[in-house]
């Protein structure tokens, strides 16, 4: 079995993005996923540039922040932020439009940066979303990069970026125990989607998910990939 071990949220804050790269220098993540309206996005640019052997994706947002377009109010709060929370919801076809035009902002913003794109996947999965699925493999095509599986994607193995998903080590899955889960899955090829980091002022100020962050560090950064499993 092929294993993915990703780390969500790179440029989220300094601290996060701190965290992500000792996970890839000390530890066994291989890949992480950019956000392109964190708080650190251009530190997290830079230290991706200082570190090529991590594969770095885009981690599309619709759920957090503020979009790169000024002029897309049909996705925002009046202050200016996005509407939407991470549960999925119907969405008329300005919305489909919007969200089109943002993603594609933020995904040819990624790609001015000189880094090569790996994958994408989003924030709280919204790629997911039933509503989306042809947003997404529409700009998976154009961008001709892979996506992080999803149930509703399930059926279009050329676009995924593996078989399957594991996203249990996340809060009270975060021990030890994560090969011992995947040893048994029936599956060639899978992705671990982790959050290690470092809390600073700005993740507790943004994020609910701050001190299982440094335990997911340290135990990254002790884990070994298994003799059964190779790297992705």
């Amino acid at each position: 079995m092929k294993i993915l071990i990703n780390a969500d949220d790179f440029g989220l804050t300094k601290g996060v993005t701190e965290g992500i790269i000792k996970a890839h220098t000390d530890g066994i993540v291989q890949s992480t996923t950019l956000m392109m309206n964190g708080k650190a996005t251009q530190y997290a640019i830079a230290k991706a540039k200082k570190h090529p052997s991590l594969q770095v994706g885009i981690h599309l947002v619709l759920t957090w922040g503020k979009p790169l377009n000024n002029d897309l109010a049909i996705l925002t709060n009046k202050d200016g932020f996005f509407k939407f929370s991470k549960l999925e919801r119907e969405l008329h076809t300005e919305e489909l439009t919007a969200i089109k035009k943002e993603w594609q902002t933020q995904i040819d913003a990624f790609l001015s940066s000189g880094l090569p794109l790996h994958h994408i996947d989003s924030h709280h999965h919204v790629h997911g979303w039933k509503a989306l699925k042809s947003v997404i493999i529409e700009l998976a095509t154009m961008y001709q990069v892979p996506v992080r599986y999803t149930e509703s994607l399930r059926n279009e193995s050329d676009l995924l970026l593996t078989e399957q998903i594991w996203t249990h080590f996340y809060d009270s899955g975060v021990n030890n125990n994560l090969f011992s889960h995947l040893k048994d899955l029936p599956v060639k090829h899978v992705e671990v989607m982790a959050h290690p980091g470092f809390v600073d002022d700005d993740l507790r100020q943004q994020s609910s998910y701050t001190m299982k962050r440094e335990e997911e560090l340290e135990l990254l950064c002790s884990l070994q990939l298994p003799d059964w499993a190779k790297r992705f």
